[in-house]
């Protein structure tokens, strides 16, 4: 980086506070009381994410007279759900190309239900009339070097093929730079429907609202310390007491699981994002993004950016971080390095937005598996269900893998649980130190093929050949 542009970037972090943008809110919620004494229900949730409270909602809504219990280990949607860029991907797959590679015998399945669970999430925002700046933009996958070009071409090519490109729209370069202008773009393909735009945070304090609503009992700062069985049923220590359970569903995620023998399929790897101060008029007028799509380039480090309703844009992604050992730890959670490496790399974008200084830069871990979408299962006899591994997808597909620990908690069988992907699993990561150098490795092979057009090398092919993988 030029001394000039690092100190132009610099500057515009001089007043960015340490906090997500989204939980930096007056309006956040007081928490629920920590449970003390000893408490029994139905169903058991762990976890406070999307994953938990999507769990909860629709256990109450399939059997409005079940008993469900939430316990929550600090405040609901702290971590992941209260951190995320807020979009809501139809998408199950990690994205069309992803789910080609690894299930493409149920695609057309899997993509008529992220379509449906997306519909399903609008339904629920404005059936419990939740304020979370809901916007059903779509999204852009962007294009900034000629082989990315090729790539999304006939990416869309393909989807046409298989008649999945319903609401897809290829852009040429101009047709783009009229959606949203940036010298860097040189093409992109838009999902117009797939892909909505949200305030995470509210969304979560929205779930929490519903669920209370209907009845769930919710302690916050209550951890679940150990799960054992108990008679029919499961018993959860907690700090001041104990849950007896008839089932119990695990919405933990990057959290240590409390099913022990899940834990090697997920890794923790930090994403890092910005937030500018809302935009002038004058400035929206110079990008020209009137219609707030979500975008996203297409590099193997990748950046993700939108627009929010007070017409700031967040800007995240690139680097992925992963700490020797998998140890998640609040030190990780900011890191000036990434956050200056971002604002340089959001001025190249956008260059006629020079001056702008960001509000807010903030961190935090997602919940990585080796094929990037999520898994599920049972354990204790299958009075325990669990999904993780959602890998950037968790502010849609949580809700999709709520429906499916339901039905495996109820002997459900249909549509759902009889997909490849819900019966298979991922590659597990391997012990330290073969983790830690592998994934550096895959970094490193991942930053150069992009510097080299794409090409990938014998370590990506490997790794491709074995459906494994690492993705910023």
């Amino acid at each position: 980086m030029a001394p000039v542009a690092m100190r132009t970037a610099a500057r515009s972090l001089s007043e960015a506070l340490p906090v997500s943008y989204w939980l930096d809110d007056p309006g956040k919620p007081a928490p629920e009381p920590a449970l003390t004494g000893d408490e029994h229900c139905d169903l058991l949730v762990i976890g406070g994410g999307y994953s938990g409270l999507w769990t909860a909602l629709i256990a109450k809504e399939r059997d409005p007279e079940r008993d469900v219990v939430l316990i929550e280990g600090h405040e609901a949607g702290w971590a992941a759900s209260g951190r995320n860029g807020g979009f809501c991907a139809a998408s199950l797959t990690h994205g069309l190309s992803n789910g080609l590679a690894r299930w493409p015998g149920e695609l057309a399945k899997l993509e008529e239900l992220g379509a449906r669970n997306l519909d399903a999430i609008e339904a629920a925002v404005a059936r419990y009339s939740i304020d979370c700046d809901f916007e059903r933009t779509g999204e852009i996958d962007v294009a900034t070097e000629p082989h990315q070009v090729e790539e999304l071409r006939g990416l869309h090519e393909e989807a046409r093929r298989l008649g999945l490109a319903d609401g897809s729209e290829w852009l040429d370069r101009d047709a783009l730079r009229a959606e949203v202008d940036s010298p860097t773009f040189l093409g992109g393909l838009w999902d117009r429907e797939g892909v909505a735009m949200l305030n995470p945070a509210k969304l979560t304090w929205g779930l929490k609202r519903a669920c209370l609503g209907l009845g769930v009992r919710i302690y916050e700062n209550t951890r679940g310390l150990d799960l054992a069985a108990n008679g029919a049923g499961m018993a959860v220590r907690t700090p001041y007491g104990r849950v007896f359970a008839r089932r119990v569903a695990l919405g933990t995620n990057i959290f240590p699981s409390l099913v022990k023998r899940i834990r090697p399929y997920t890794v923790p790897v930090y994403d890092y994002a910005l937030m500018t101060e809302p935009l002038s008029p004058g400035q929206l007028a110079a990008i020209g993004w009137k219609n707030r799509q979500g975008l996203g380039d297409s590099a193997n480090q990748f950046h993700y950016f939108r627009i929010t309703a007070d017409h700031r844009i967040l800007w995240g992604g690139y680097d992925a971080i992963y700490p020797y050992g998998g140890k998640l730890d609040p030190e990780h959670d900011h890191r000036p390095e990434t956050y200056l490496k971002l604002a340089e790399q959001f001025f190249t974008c956008f260059p006629q937005l020079a001056g702008l200084n960001f509000s807010h830069a903030w961190g935090g871990a997602i919940d990585t598996c080796s094929r990037f979408s999520a898994f599920f299962g049972t354990a204790h006899a299958g009075k325990v269900a669990y999904a993780a591994g959602f890998t950037g997808l968790g502010v849609g597909a949580t809700r999709f893998g709520a429906d499916v620990m339901l039905d495996l908690l109820d002997g459900v069988r249909g549509e759902r649980t009889e997909l490849e992907m819900v019966r298979s699993k991922p590659m597990p990561f391997p012990p330290e130190p073969f983790a830690w150098t592998g994934i550096a490795l895959t970094k490193w092979s991942l930053a150069r093929s992009d510097d080299r057009g794409g090409h990938r090398n014998l370590w990506l092919k490997t790794l491709d050949r074995f459906g494994l993988g690492f993705d910023s």
